[in-house]
């Protein structure tokens, strides 16, 4: 690893880092990893309102970590960060490959 190639985009990480450091965050960019869903399908899957949700959502976005796309009055979300889909998986590997080996023995 070379410390000064990560300097240089140190802020940028830190960001991406910063904006998945909060569980509920983290549990939506999870969700999203399996394909685009509505606020309506996030909903029963993260346990927050649809209000606490959006304002989630609205972080995301900004962070450019998401994208929507709009069907008549419905909104789809989905990630939109090469880097943040990278980063899920590192995570989902570190803390979550065991459980599933588990699950298929």
């Amino acid at each position: 690893m070379d410390p000064v190639a990560l300097q240089e985009k140190a802020g940028q990480a830190s960001r991406l880092l910063k904006s998945l450091a909060n569980e509920r965050r983290l549990l939506i960019m999870c969700h999203l990893s399996q394909g685009e869903k509505s606020v309506g399908e996030l909903e029963p899957l993260v346990g927050l309102s649809q209000s606490a949700l959006s304002q989630h959502l609205a972080r995301l976005r900004r962070e450019h970590l998401v994208a929507t796309r709009r069907d008549a009055q419905t909104i789809f979300y989905s990630i939109s960060s090469d880097e943040a889909h990278s980063v899920l998986g590192t995570l989902y590997d570190l803390y979550c490959a065991d459980a599933d080996i588990a699950r298929r023995e």
